[in-house]
Order: C-alpha cells, then sequence, then structure tokens
C-alpha cells in the first residue's frame, strides 16, 4: 500500500429579457421589499485583473493528495496522475492564478524533497497539519504540470522560515534558468528541458505566526536579505511577495515598511499581501440566522482593511508601484472533528451561504480593482472554503464553484463606480464592469427573509436586453453533497434592461450576474 492510500486509510478511520423566471424553491412567505442601485457606465474606477479571481491549494488535509493527485496507478479515473474530473472542473471554471505549496507548509517545504524519481524522494513530516507523512510523489514539476492543464498562471510561496536565501534563490534559478547551469540541467533530467517561467513567488508566509513568530521589523530583515539574491534568470523577472498582516493590523505593515526602508528605499518588492478570513460561529451545514448575519457582514471589515492597508502602503510607496494581495481569503467554520477524520484536516462543507460570502468577497474585490493585485481563495478542493469537495472516485462541485462561475464575465473588464441605497453589510450587494459592448452587474442578496425588487439606473450607456443566471436556495445551510450532487445549482433568470433601466427580482440568499448589451 502506498504512503498516500495508507494516510487515507488514517483520515477515514434566463436566456433573454423576456426569459421565464427560473427560481429553484422559493418560498412565498418572505417580505418583498424594493429598492434601487445605479451603476455609472462612465466612471471607471481600474480593469479587473482576472488574478483577483485566483486560487490556493496548500499540502493540508486532502487538498493536495487525493484532492488534485493520486498518481498514475491510481484506480480513480486520472491524467498523469492528476484527478481527471478536477482537472475538468478546474479548467471549465478557468483559475487564472494558483498559490502553492501552502500556507503554513510553506515554511517547513524543501523543494529539493519534491523533485527526482518519485521512489527516491524522502519521506516528511508535515509538521502544521497533523504529522502526516508527506511522501513527496507532488512537488514542482507535478506543480507546474497543474497549473500547465488547467491554464493557471503558478505562484510559489518559499521557504523564509526554516529554509536559507540560497534554498530560495536555487529554487527560482531551477524553475527559470533555460540551460547551461547545473540546475537547470537538473531539471531537464528531470523532464522539463524548458524553463518554467514562474513569476509568482512569495517570500515566507504568515512569518508573524506559523512562518516564525517574527515581529515585523524581524521580517523585513530577513525579507532585505532573501530577496537581495532572487533574480531575474532567463528573462522571467520575479514578482517578489512580502507577507502582509493578518487581517487588517496597521501596525504589522508601519512595521516592516519603515524597518524595509529605514537605510534606502531600492529593496525589491512588487507585491504584499494580506490574509483576511471570516470565521464562522457554527459548523458549516448548522449556521442559526445570527451566525450567518455575523460572518456575512464581515465583508465590510475586509473592503475597509483594503482601503486602510493601502492607505498605508501608499505613505511608503505613492507611486503605486507594490501591489497589495489578499493571498488567503474565505469562511472559515467551526470544524467537526468526525468529518476531519474521515475527509482530511479543515474539511469542511460548503452551502449557499458559503457562495453568498464568496460572492460578496469579489463583488469587494471588484469595486476596489484599483487597489488590488491578486486574490486567492483558500482552498481550491477538500479544505476550508473549496470549490470541490472529493471521496475516493466521486467529486461534487461547490456553491462557492458557482459563485466564481457566476461572477467570471467580470475578468478583464473596466470595474465601474456602483451606488446602493444604505451602508448596512448586509444590504445588496453590487459591483458592475464593462467590456466592449457588454455591462456586467453582479448583485447578491444575503438577507434570508427578505424578497427584493431591485431597480438598477444605469448613467452614461443605453441598455438594449440580456441575460442572467442566479444561484439560490432557500435554506442557508443547504449543499451539495456525495448523495445529491445537485441541490444547489445555477439557473436562469429574467432580467428587464431597457434604456436606462434594469429591473431584477433577487429572492432571500441569491446571486444574480445580469450580462447586458450596451446599445
Amino acid at each position: 500500500m502506498s504512503k498516500r492510500l495508507s494516510r487515507r486509510g488514517l483520515l477515514r478511520g434566463a436566456a433573454g429579457a423576456s426569459a421565464a423566471l427560473l427560481i429553484p424553491r422559493r418560498a412565498t412567505a418572505y417580505a418583498t421589499v424594493r429598492e434601487s442601485a445605479a451603476v455609472n457606465a462612465d466612471i471607471e474606477i481600474g480593469k479587473i485583473n482576472p488574478y483577483l479571481h485566483g486560487h490556493f491549494a496548500e499540502h493540508l488535509g486532502t487538498c493536495i493528495y487525493e484532492g488534485l493527485w493520486v498518481g498514475k496507478n491510481s484506480p480513480v479515473p486520472n491524467v498523469e496522475g492528476f484527478r481527471r474530473d478536477a482537472i475538468e472542473h478546474l479548467s471549465r471554471l478557468g483559475i487564472p492564478v494558483l498559490r502553492w505549496p501552502g500556507g503554513c507548509f510553506a515554511d517547513d517545504y524543501h523543494w529539493r524533497d519534491g523533485i527526482g524519481p518519485t521512489g527516491d524522494r524522502p519521506s516528511r513530516v508535515n509538521i502544521h497539519w497533523g504529522n502526516y507523512t508527506e511522501d513527496n510523489s507532488f512537488g514542482t514539476h507535478e506543480f507546474v504540470g497543474l497549473c500547465r492543464k488547467i491554464g493557471a498562471e503558478p505562484y510559489i510561496a518559499g521557504n523564509l522560515g526554516s529554509g536559507t536565501p540560497q534554498e530560495m534563490r536555487d529554487w527560482v534559478e531551477y524553475c527559470n534558468y533555460p540551460g547551461g547551469s547545473t540546475l537547470s540541467d537538473e531539471r531537464a533530467a528531470n523532464g522539463s528541458k524548458d524553463p518554467f517561467g514562474v513569476v509568482y513567488w512569495g517570500v515566507g508566509n504568515e512569518n508573524w505566526g506559523c512562518g516564525g513568530n517574527m515581529t515585523p521589523q524581524e521580517y523585513a530583515s530577513h525579507y532585505r536579505r532573501f530577496v537581495t539574491y532572487m533574480r531575474t534568470f532567463g528573462g522571467t523577472r520575479p514578482y517578489l511577495i512580502a507577507c502582509g498582516p493578518s487581517s487588517n493590523d496597521p501596525s504589522w505593515t508601519r512595521g516592516f515598511f519603515t524597518k524595509l526602508y529605514e537605510r534606502q528605499r531600492r529593496v525589491r518588492i512588487d507585491g504584499y499581501a494580506m490574509h483576511f478570513y471570516s470565521w464562522g460561529g457554527d459548523s458549516s451545514t448548522k449556521f442559526t440566522v445570527e451566525n450567518m448575519r455575523e460572518q456575512l457582514s464581515s465583508f465590510a471589515g475586509l473592503e475597509e482593511a483594503i482601503l486602510q492597508q493601502r492607505a498605508i502602503m501608499d505613505g511608503f510607496d505613492p507611486e503605486r508601484r507594490i501591489g497589495l494581495l489578499i493571498d488567503e481569503w474565505g469562511v472559515w467554520d467551526r470544524l467537526v472533528p468526525e468529518e476531519e477524520k474521515q475527509y482530511g484536516r479543515l474539511w469542511q462543507q460548503n452551502t449557499i451561504r458559503s457562495a453568498l460570502a464568496a460572492a460578496l468577497g469579489l463583488n469587494v474585490f471588484h469595486r476596489q480593482a484599483e487597489k488590488l493585485h491578486m486574490c486567492n481563495i483558500a482552498q481550491t478542493v477538500n479544505v476550508l472554503q473549496a470549490l470541490l469537495l472529493t471521496d475516493r472516485d466521486r467529486c461534487v462541485v461547490t456553491p462557492t464553484y458557482y459563485a466564481y462561475e457566476l461572477e467570471k464575465p467580470h475578468r478583464d473588464g473596466m470595474s465601474l463606480r456602483t451606488e446602493r441605497t444604505g451602508d448596512s453589510p448586509l444590504g445588496v450587494s453590487i459591483s458592475a464592469s464593462r467590456k466592449d459592448n457588454k455591462l456586467a452587474i453582479t448583485l447578491v442578496n444575503p438577507k434570508h427573509n427578505t424578497n427584493l425588487e431591485l431597480s438598477v439606473s444605469v448613467r452614461g450607456a443605453k441598455l438594449d436586453g440580456g441575460t442572467a443566471r442566479i444561484l439560490h436556495h432557500a435554506d442557508r445551510n443547504a449543499c451539495n453533497t456525495f448523495d445529491a450532487p445537485s441541490e444547489v445549482t445555477p439557473a436562469d433568470h429574467s432580467v428587464e434592461a431597457a434604456g436606462s433601466m434594469v429591473k431584477v427580482e433577487l429572492p432571500p440568499l441569491s446571486i444574480v450576474t445580469a450580462v447586458l448589451e450596451i446599445a
């Protein structure tokens, strides 16, 4: 039995404006409220980088092993060792960027363990996530191969915590130098003559915690030393990402940048990554209304964190040469020990509430598009707010996956200024973008007991019909399971769009994206 399989044993112990309204499972006892909002089609905020729809996969639980990688000899249908169903679903959604190998795992990961013949790779203990044995059959070549199969840009989080500057520097050369050096020739001997061309490099992860328990000043000194040696190899200039704060911690950001620039302002830094989780007081399928409201209200805090962190960074970087990232975010519910034992560490079910949270976050990112470079939800498969859940040869698409699918029309569009009634964190959420002659509007109704009849005025453009899709369920705890995989799925939805007015109905707990024609 392989090490991977033995670990599993341990873990187990409307087509148009006139289309018919299709809202599954809608109750009729809700109050109906009329509200208004506005889209300024002539006021552009900034381009919505597809990387704002990014993702994150860590060696944690069954995210990598069994979730993405099963090995070439697995009875689970696979393509060169990658789960066939996962590859198909992620390719269809279009994953713009994927961060790996952690997370906390990154700062105890030594990349040489994951290259060369798989039978010769050492076994290591995952000290952060349950002391499981890692057989290292999934390493750098497999990660880059996964990214190529699903069309994602690879983002590697390097080991600053327990590693050395030379180790990280050599990893960059191994990945990116075309040929002729010992490291590039070793890559070729391991199966890839052509360089990987990895652009995105995280220089440590959560170094205020699991990445070394450092002060911001300590981390700044380590960062300065490490990036001195992370150079351009073979024409691929690395985009170097520093560890930012946990949630909105101004003291970490001020302390880091003050120390980084105390002697001179020429230290290479391209990105700065904040982490922001929305904690849940209940297990995923047992949320009370009160705890759901509290969790969904946290996205107002996420938007405020973006504004405040960017403002602090602007004091050190007025030209905004440094991009702000949120490379870990999402809902973190109360975990169920029995589920973790069966499916792996940090496994949580995914409900319509989870999808609403994803859409609220994406709407925030769209509205603040000019302040952000990348945002990666945690995590891709089987861990926290996952897109997919797997069990042996079964795979379920989660409501969060469908939230990303509904928001996909915004990618590469120009974010537009929006307005809404009131400032409640549980009011209707809106983001809008314009691309060519299309106007995309995503609306979220996070209320559990209110049906909204929404009128959206569009300034600066005339509309001529369009289509809409909806994700909705009346039960806040509804989810897709291995036995009922289609309980929460999108459907066509009716929308009226003519002249400068859009009218659409939002049932409780719903996400609607309308793609409208500009006349």
